[in-house]
C-alpha cells in the first residue's frame, strides 16, 4: 500500500510546472478542494490537501488516505507601450506574455495510532513562466523566463487532546531557473542566466477545536534560501569578453523566498452550512536584491557593471471569505471571494512580472463517488488591477549607465480550473480495502 501511495504522489511531483499566480511568484493553487472557496478556511482542514498550509490537519483524517490535485492556470497579460519609452518607436508592445501552466499537488497520510500521524506531500510552491519576443520595447527588462520548484515535505502530526493538534514538517525544495534579458546593444543580443539548486525549510501548525462546530487552524511555512548555481551566457565577441569587463561562465545566486503564516476558520452554522475564512501574510520583503556571483564570490559583471536582481518587494496579504453547503448526502457545494495585496509595488514592477492587487471569485463542489472516494472540481477567475509599468529613474531595475526607459501598461486576468481526487484506502465498506490490504 505504501508503494502505491508513493507512486501516486511521485507522478504529480515529476510533472509539476508552474506560473506565478499568487503575490510575487508564489503558486497558491495547491488544492482543488480549497480553490472552490478561494482558499477560505483552508488551514483549518476539510481535505487532506490542507496540510500544505497546516500540517496539524493530518489528525482530522483517520486511517490511510491520499489526495491529489491537478490545476490548469490560464493567465493573460498583453503589454502596450506608453509614451517616453526609449525603444518606441521603432519597437512596439508584446502580446500575451503569460504561459499556460499545469500545477499538480499530491498528499498522503497514515495514522500510526490513535494520536499519531505521518504525512508526505509533493508540491510546486513557486513558479514563473513568461515569453517575450526579442523585438519589443521592453526587451531590456523582460525576456523569456522560467522558474520551477519541486517541494517534498515529510510531516508528523500529534493529537494532544480532543481540542488541540500540532504538526511539523521538513521542506526539501529543488529549483530550476532560466532568465533571459535583452542587452542595450541591439536586437539579437541578450544575456541568459540559468541554473538549479536546493533549499530547505520547515512547516509547523496547530488546530484548535474550542466547540464541536468550530475549528481554527494556524499554519506556518518557513522561509527558504533557495540556492541556484549555473551559467551566465553572453553574446560572443566584444564587448562581452573579459577584456571589456564581462564575466560569462559559472555563476550562482540565492533567492530569499518568503515565510508564510496562514490563519483559517471553519464554523459550522447548521447541519448544511459552514462559514469559512482565511487571513494570510507572506514575508516577501525578505527577498531584497539577489546578486549574481562568479565562482570566486565576486559579483558577475557585464561590461564592468555588476549583475543583480533587485526584487525589493514588500510583504503580501491575502484575505478570503467563503462558505460550504451540504446539498445532498453525497454532494457539497462551496464558493468564496478573496482579495490579495500584491508585494510588487509601482516602484519596482517590471514587465517580466506585472503583478498587482487582485480580486478572486471561486466556486466548486465535492462529490462522493463511492465509500472512501471523493472527486473535487473548482473554477476561479482572478481580476487583476490594470497595471502601469515605469522602469526609469527611481526603479531599481533601471541602470543610469545604460539609460533605457520603458513605460507601459497591462490589463491582466487569470482563469483557473482544478480537479482533485481524495481516497481513504481503508474506509469501512469500501471496495478499495481488499486490493491494498495484501
Amino acid at each position: 500500500m505504501r508503494a502505491v501511495l508513493l507512486a501516486c504522489c511521485g507522478v504529480a511531483f515529476v510533472a509539476a510546472t508552474g506560473a506565478a499566480n499568487a503575490g510575487g511568484f508564489a503558486i497558491r493553487e495547491q488544492s482543488a478542494y480549497g480553490q472552490g472557496s478561494s482558499f477560505a478556511g483552508i488551514a483549518a482542514g476539510g481535505d487532506l490537501s490542507s496540510m500544505f498550509w497546516n500540517p496539524a490537519v493530518l489528525t482530522q483524517f483517520p486511517g490511510t488516505q491520499s489526495s491529489m490535485t491537478f490545476t490548469g492556470i490560464l493567465p493573460y497579460a498583453e503589454h502596450s507601450v506608453g509614451a517616453g519609452s526609449t525603444l518606441s518607436p521603432p519597437l512596439g508592445g508584446a502580446g500575451n506574455s503569460a504561459a499556460l501552466a499545469f500545477v499538480p499537488g499530491s498528499y498522503m497520510s497514515m495514522q500510526l495510532n490513535p494520536d499519531l500521524w505521518l504525512g508526505l506531500s509533493f508540491n510546486a510552491p513557486f513558479g514563473l513562466s513568461v515569453q517575450f519576443p526579442d523585438a519589443w520595447a521592453g526587451r531590456n527588462y523582460a525576456g523569456a523566463t522560467t522558474l520551477n520548484t519541486y517541494n517534498a515535505v515529510p510531516t508528523i502530526a500529534y493529537r494532544v487532546n480532543n481540542w488541540l493538534s500540532i504538526g511539523v514538517g521538513v521542506q526539501i525544495e529543488y529549483a530550476r531557473a532560466d532568465l533571459a534579458t535583452g542587452l542595450a546593444t541591439g536586437l539579437g543580443n541578450e544575456t541568459d542566466i540559468y541554473g538549479n539548486g536546493w533549499g530547505f525549510g520547515f512547516t509547523a501548525g496547530l488546530t484548535v477545536t474550542p466547540t464541536p462546530t468550530t475549528t481554527i487552524g494556524l499554519g506556518y511555512r518557513s522561509q527558504i534560501n533557495q540556492k541556484i548555481s549555473g551559467t551566465m551566457q553572453l553574446p560572443p565577441g566584444p564587448p562581452f569578453t573579459p577584456a571589456f569587463g564581462s564575466t560569462p561562465g559559472d555563476v550562482s545566486t540565492t533567492l530569499n523566498l518568503p515565510d508564510v503564516v496562514t490563519l483559517s476558520l471553519r464554523q459550522r452554522l447548521d447541519p448544511r452550512w459552514t462559514l469559512l475564512g482565511t487571513v494570510e501574510w507572506s514575508n516577501w520583503s525578505r527577498i531584497g536584491t539577489s546578486t549574481i556571483e562568479q565562482s570566486s564570490g565576486a559579483p558577475a559583471t557585464i561590461i564592468g557593471l555588476p549583475v543583480t536582481l533587485p526584487f525589493q518587494y514588500q510583504d503580501g496579504w491575502f484575505f478570503a471569505l467563503g462558505g460550504e453547503y451540504q446539498w445532498t448526502e453525497h454532494a457539497t457545494l462551496r464558493a468564496g471571494v478573496g482579495y490579495e495585496i500584491s508585494p510588487i509595488t509601482d516602484d519596482v514592477r517590471t514587465p517580466r512580472l506585472p503583478d498587482n492587487d487582485r480580486f478572486w471569485v471561486s466556486g466548486g463542489m465535492t462529490y462522493e463517488v463511492m465509500k472512501g472516494m471523493s472527486l473535487h472540481a473548482a473554477y476561479s477567475h482572478i481580476f487583476v488591477r490594470d497595471t502601469s509599468i515605469a522602469v526609469g529613474p527611481g526603479n531599481p531595475w533601471y541602470n543610469p549607465l545604460v539609460p533605457i526607459v520603458y513605460n507601459g501598461n497591462t490589463e491582466p486576468h487569470i482563469d483557473i480550473i482544478s480537479v482533485g481526487l481524495s481516497i481513504r484506502f481503508d474506509a469501512p465498506g469500501s471496495p478499495l480495502v481488499s486490493p491494498f490490504s495484501k
